[in-house]
């Protein structure tokens, strides 16, 4: 049976109840962020498999990371979590057909002004989400407490995933904010994207549309590998990081500079 974690009030703030704190959350942690800054959800989704959603939320976290932004992660991907493998110190895991374990997410974003609220959305839980998000009030709550929610949807260069945007607009509309990210690790071309009438739709609703490039395959396959985060992967030496040579750490460089860069177009 999949332990569901509850946060509870405390001197280390977030200690999970079901007994392992996260390591970061260390006295103090959450005030680097100023306190006049809003806490902010970004919902990494995109329902259908194989997108690369949890690709860029690894991204997503990392820049945090390097930018001194204060993270909570959560997982809702039982099986092959990636927040919680890449990322361990900072994710925890939650069920996504369970209230009391979604509840998690905007409990830690009301309590924790300044920090980001990172959540790698499994595919087919889109339903579940939504159901959670409309029968909670969650996006008028947001409103209320003065935190911010952004739904991130990861595109490949398929039809799938424009018809799942086009559903995404339809239940949302403009209560909604939105980027979208075509990534080239899935497809090279969207032409069925930009020629759809959802990429107008995208920009009516304001929607922030960026590019994660194609990072080359054997570079990536090594990363997983070793599950290691894109951090050991640009920085450590072929000695302590299996398999990636020179050449080959300056790849994940470029690529990751390209993809900050996209964020700060973007804004967490």
């Amino acid at each position: 049976m999949a332990r569901i974690p509850r946060f509870v009030k405390g001197p280390n703030r977030f200690r999970l109840a079901f007994g392992r704190r996260n390591p970061y959350l260390s006295p103090g942690y959450f005030q680097q962020a100023p306190s006049n800054h809003m806490a902010h959800i970004h919902l990494i989704g995109g329902e259908k498999g194989g997108v690369g959603k949890s690709v860029v939320s690894r991204v997503i976290a990392q820049y945090l990371i390097d930018t001194n932004i204060p993270l909570l992660g959560f997982d809702t991907d039982r099986s092959h979590g990636s927040l919680l493998r890449f990322y361990t110190d900072y994710a925890s895991p939650i069920v996504v057909d369970k209230y009391e374990s979604l509840d998690a997410i905007v409990e830690a974003a009301a309590e924790n002004p300044g920090t980001r609220i990172l959540v790698d959305l499994a595919a087919q839980t889109h339903e579940a989400l939504v159901k959670w998000m409309d029968e909670s009030g969650v996006l008028e709550l947001a409103s209320d407490e003065g935190f911010a929610l952004t739904y991130w949807h990861v595109m490949d260069s398929g039809k799938d995933s424009v018809d799942l945007l086009k559903k995404l607009f339809d239940r949302f509309g403009k209560r909604l904010d939105y980027v979208i990210v075509l990534n080239q690790l899935r497809g090279d071309h969207f032409d069925i994207f930009e020629n759809s009438g959802e990429k107008e739709r995208a920009y009516q609703l304001n929607a922030k549309i960026i590019t994660l490039k194609k990072l080359h395959e054997a570079v990536i396959n090594k990363i997983d590998a070793t599950s290691s985060s894109f951090w050991a992967a640009k920085n450590k030496s072929d000695g302590d990081f299996k398999g990636l040579g020179l050449l080959e750490r300056q790849r994940v460089k470029v690529w990751l500079n390209h993809a900050y860069d996209q964020i700060d177009q973007v804004g967490v």
